[in-house]
This record gives C-alpha cells, sequence and structure tokens, in this order.
C-alpha cells in the first residue's frame, strides 16, 4: 500500500448536512490522515447558493482547484459531484475513484418520472424511459466507464453496475462501517416512555413507493388486526408519498391502528425501534441497509424482503425473516411468528447482536485504505 497519498473528496453532503456521504466524509476525514492519507474536501453545499447548472460548473473549478495538490479525486456519488470532478481529473490527470451507492436515475425516474421498474429491470433497460431518466442513465454510465475504480458497499451493487454495462473487474465491494447505537432500558420501560401498549410494529424510511408501505397498510395490517386488534403499526418517515399513504389508512378505516409519525430525531427513532415487537420493511430496493444493522443492535426482531442487498445482512430465519416484495401473506406470517415465539424471537435477536460485528469501522477503513492505495 501506497501510503501519504494526498485524497480531494468531492461530496454532496458534508456534516451538519445528514447522509451517507456526509457522515463517511466525517469520518475519512478523521481517521484516514492517521493511516497516511491526507484529506482535503470539496463540499456540494458550497456552491448551493447558485442557480442549478451553474452551481455544477462552479463546483467543476472548486475541484480543479482544490484538486492540483492532490493524488486522488475520491467523488461520492456519480451525478451530482462525479460529473464535475471527473472533467476535473482528467484535465488534472489525477487517478478518479467513485464511491456509487445506489442508481440515482432510478430513485430519480421513481420520485418524478412515473418509472414503475423494480432497479434490477430498471439496470437492463434504456430506450423506454423518458428522456429526464435517459440522460441520468447516460451521466451515471458516462461516469462510472471513465471511473479508474468505482467502490460499492455491497455485491448487489456490483451486480447492478455490471448491468449498466461496466466491467466487473474496475468495480469493487468495502462495506460501509455501522457505529452500533444502544439505548439504556428495557424494551417495556421505554414502551412506557412513549406511552405505547399492544403488539407494536416500526416501519421507517422515505415515503417513496419502492419501500412498500401501502402493502402494509391495505393487506398486512388488516390481516393482523383481525388476529391481533390491538396491533399498532408506526411509520417514521417523511417523502412524496405522505398524502397517498394517509388516503389509504382512511380509505382501509386504520386510523386508530397506523400512525404516520414523520421524521424523527435518531435518538426518538431508536426508541420506536426498541420498543418495538418487530421492525418491518417492505422494500423492493436497498443496496446495504444501515439502518438493518441499526435495528439488530437495538435488539429489535426484522421482517424484511430479499431486496439488494438485504441478503447480504440478514439469513432468513438465523438472524432475521426474508420474504419477496409485497408478499403479503408471507409477511404476515413472519410478523405473527414474531407476535407468537419468544423464546425464537430472541435467538434471532443474539445472531443479529453477532452479526453486526462483521461491519466495524476499522474493517471498513484498512479495506477502503487498501483500494486507494
Amino acid at each position: 500500500m501506497n501510503k501519504n497519498k494526498k485524497i480531494l473528496i468531492a461530496t454532496p453532503l458534508y456534516p451538519p448536512q445528514v447522509g451517507g456521504p456526509a457522515t463517511r466524509t466525517a469520518l475519512l476525514e478523521k481517521k484516514f490522515p492517521e493511516l497516511g492519507f491526507p484529506i482535503s474536501i470539496a463540499k456540494f453545499g458550497d456552491v448551493l447558493r447558485f442557480p442549478k447548472i451553474v452551481r455544477h460548473i462552479f463546483y467543476f473549478f472548486l475541484v480543479l482547484f482544490k484538486g492540483i495538490r492532490a493524488d486522488i479525486i475520491l467523488a461520492q456519488d456519480p451525478v451530482s459531484v462525479g460529473l464535475p470532478s471527473l472533467f476535473a481529473a482528467k484535465i488534472l490527470r489525477k487517478k478518479f475513484v467513485l464511491i456509487i451507492v445506489g442508481d440515482y436515475a432510478w430513485e430519480q425516474g421513481s420520485q418524478r418520472s412515473g418509472v414503475t421498474d423494480l432497479l434490477d429491470a430498471f439496470s437492463t433497460e434504456y430506450d423506454k424511459y423518458p428522456l429526464l431518466v435517459r440522460i441520468l442513465k447516460k451521466t451515471q454510465f458516462f461516469v462510472a466507464y471513465h471511473a479508474d475504480k468505482i467502490i460499492v458497499p455491497s455485491f448487489y451493487l456490483k451486480k447492478i453496475i455490471i448491468n449498466w454495462g461496466i466491467g466487473k473487474d474496475k468495480i469493487n465491494v468495502v462495506y460501509n462501517s455501522f457505529d452500533a447505537p444502544s439505548l439504556p432500558g428495557e424494551k417495556e420501560s421505554i414502551r412506557k416512555k412513549l406511552g405505547l401498549t399492544g403488539h407494536m410494529l416500526v416501519s421507517a424510511g422515505r415515503l417513496v413507493p419502492w419501500k412498500g408501505f401501502a402493502k402494509l397498510i391495505t393487506f398486512v395490517m388488516p390481516k393482523l388486526i383481525s388476529k391481533y386488534p390491538d396491533t399498532r403499526l408506526y411509520i417514521v418517515g417523511e417523502g412524496p408519498d405522505k398524502s397517498y399513504l394517509e388516503t389509504l389508512i382512511n380509505q382501509n378505516k386504520m386510523d386508530k391502528n397506523i400512525v404516520l409519525i414523520g421524521r424523527k430525531p435518531q435518538g426518538e427513532l431508536f426508541e420506536y425501534i426498541r420498543a418495538a415487537d418487530a421492525f418491518v420493511l417492505n422494500t423492493s430496493y436497498e443496496g446495504m441497509s444501515h439502518q438493518l444493522l441499526e435495528v439488530m443492535a437495538l435488539e429489535t426482531p426484522i421482517v424484511t424482503t430479499d431486496a439488494g442487498g438485504n441478503k447480504e445482512i440478514i439469513v432468513d430465519g438465523v438472524n432475521g425473516m426474508l420474504t419477496r416484495y409485497d408478499e403479503g401473506d408471507k409477511i404476515t406470517d413472519a410478523i405473527l411468528r414474531v407476535f407468537e415465539d419468544k423464546n425464537w424471537t430472541q435467538q434471532l435477536v443474539l445472531n443479529g447482536k453477532q452479526k453486526i460485528k462483521d461491519f466495524s469501522e476499522e474493517r471498513m477503513l484498512s479495506e477502503l485504505a487498501k483500494e486507494l492505495g
């Protein structure tokens, strides 16, 4: 490993902003110099005051200026910071490394352009999509194709990027690190503090179609309530589907059993998860879910889908329960087993706490340093 390489991190987010890129950048800024890698930062937030497009031009010059003294430019997404950083790296003749944690074109297409395909199908198609989606697909392919190396947080995402048409040899998997949360007090004491009773489920995430909240509202919860009328589902998060989900709750007369509680501070979210009988995530897409690791650390059983990188975290029946996306009967059955088989549920929790040891900060930093060395 060649140490003392100067790395410029081009990041879309930086503390106090929240999100994966902000967390990763802060960690690398703190820890990488100890491993012999001096760090500088090019923050996209520094150009947000400018209009769209113009801000990307200014960001290109920011990376160009800061990149003069760098050996490697490390971009934390393939579009907003990736494209201007790639051009700057090529002009400066610097090594360009790209971190990809999802398919930006698919996420934007699903939210803004009516794309209904799941990611696996989306990653292999092109002509059928609206112009904006095709532009985004071309952009992220262009940046990934010209990167010297690509780093992803799961083998599932590696497969997706291969589907884009990128050679597998330049794509390397480095699992994200995980700092396990902990909460004092037993589950019952936290429930009492929050004023919660009955059989309690929590789901969390951005309120978007691929998170599968609609199936929980219209199918799973009515089935559970027919057997356990005191069952309540708390959905934590904000997003464009909020009004749609509120309508579904009212149409299905679930307003006493399902609560959209909006976005919560991390500490309060952790309390809801810790208090729950189960955490339910009916998602059609996950790159590598940091949230599932948090749930394991908080000792709450998990019922989720086999989508994306979930299978790299959850072993069905060992440290959680896996179903297919929107497979309502199987999701219901898994939750009922959690309610009814406490000994088995406790074993899931114990196995989950062992699994999170695979995602240590030291391991991630070591592997990432090796890729950049």
